[in-house]
């Protein structure tokens, strides 16, 4: 398989002489710290004044060492409820299990799941609420399903006349923009409105888009206000604090994960299961790999793919250190050379694999054996055209 490549090389190389003259002129000053929007208290505090107050939250909702919801309990907000996306409040389910709804056993608040048959707040859910406060560490995806969890929330509270500030968060991958642009036949909660798989933007400037561009009922109605954070810009990488969720631990998982997300819909495994998801991708069919392992349940994956069978297939963790991060666009060459040599093409593909490309082309391109760059090279127009409505909604200087 073509892990490793003369293009990767080039592209690395290439992204760090165009990041050259913003780190020598300050554009990407690392000596700034970066400040979330949980951390700007005096933006959001006095709008939460007399409000009864809901949070959309998990692990990953801190401001410093300390969570947002015991921050706000120690500010005497009025806190009523916690909202909690997939993986739950404490971010430990597996991705796609039913999220119950619960208790919150530190402050005695009641976790409503948003994830599962309940994924948009209903009228009641909403009746005992003013503002709703969100705030959930996103990876720049558009399958990572935080921005459909957003959607569902600005729609449900444009529709009940409930306020919503989005507290920002930089995104780790929003140094690009790559991935054919999602077509409506395709539209999931793995892809719910027509961006690129990787879309370059945080939390807050997705949930401007998606008043600005009306992809909501009642969208003018939506009272948003985004809490912006402080010291980041695109071109600056950013490690996160915490695990966004139980499949991508570490800044390398992170910068795999939009490349290897698409083998969630194929019959090759991407490590869940192991200490190594979205590190590692193998099968019991590949005959060459210098790495094996056999996927067991864990905390994160109660039934992996390949459950108890020994796979062999290819630890990624140096090419992405080396080359995936910073490299500004997807890498499709593992996906291709995975399908030709397949032994049995036919079922290589499942239905799941056109709704994370949001789209049935990439599919038919490789099938019909065009290259990564020719696969690449189709999505430009797209591309070029959510450029031109990306930057009407940046909050923050560009890496172009």
């Amino acid at each position: 398989m073509k892990l490793f490549t003369e293009v990767a090389k080039y592209r690395q190389m290439m992204w760090a002489i165009c990041m050259l003259p913003a780190l020598l002129f300050g554009q990407n000053n690392l000596t700034v710290p970066v400040q979330v929007g949980a951390q700007i208290a005096g933006a959001y505090l006095p709008l939460l004044h007399g409000k009864r107050v809901a949070v959309v939250a998990n692990q990953t909702s801190v401001l410093d060492s300390t969570h947002l919801v015991d921050f706000l309990v120690s500010e005497k907000v009025n806190l009523v409820k916690v909202f909690a996306p997939e993986h739950g409040f404490r971010g430990t389910a597996s991705a796609g299990e039913v999220i119950k709804d619960g208790k919150d056993v530190k402050t005695g608040l009641p976790i409503v799941s948003l994830y599962g048959k309940n994924k948009k707040p209903s009228a009641e859910m909403l009746a005992n609420v003013d503002v709703v406060l969100f705030d959930l560490q996103d990876v720049g995806a558009r399958f990572y399903t935080y921005i459909s969890t957003l959607n569902y929330v600005m729609e449900a509270c444009a529709e009940n006349g409930k306020k919503i500030i989005v507290l920002d968060r930089p995104n780790p991958n929003g140094y690009y923009v790559d991935g054919p642009v999602l077509k409506e036949e395709f539209k999931s909660f793995v892809g719910m409105n027509p961006v690129p798989v990787v879309h370059g933007m945080t939390i807050g400037e997705y949930a401007k888009m998606i008043k600005g561009e009306g992809w909501i009922n009642e969208s003018e109605k939506c009272n948003l206000d985004v809490v912006r954070c402080q010291g980041w810009t695109h071109s600056r990488q950013y490690e996160l604090p915490i695990a966004p969720s139980p499949n991508l631990p570490n800044d390398i998982a992170i910068a795999l994960y939009p490349s290897l997300c698409f083998f969630e819909g194929t019959t090759v495994s991407v490590g869940r299961g192991t200490d190594k998801p979205f590190q590692i991708i193998g099968a019991p069919y590949f005959k060459d790999g210098e790495f094996n392992f056999t996927p067991k349940a864990n905390e994160g994956a109660k039934h992996p793919k390949y459950e108890g069978v020994k796979c062999n297939g290819f630890d990624l963790s140096d090419f992405a250190v080396n080359y995936i991060s910073g490299l500004g666009n997807l890498y499709l060459y593992w996906l291709v050379d995975a399908y030709n040599i397949s032994p049995d093409q036919d079922a290589f593909f499942t239905n799941f694999f056109d709704k994370l490309a949001g789209t049935d082309q990439l599919r038919k391109d490789i099938i019909n054996g065009l290259s990564p760059d020719e696969i690449r090279d189709s999505w430009q127009d797209d591309l070029d055209a959510f450029h031109k409505i990306r930057s009407k909604y940046l909050l923050y200087a560009d890496y172009k």
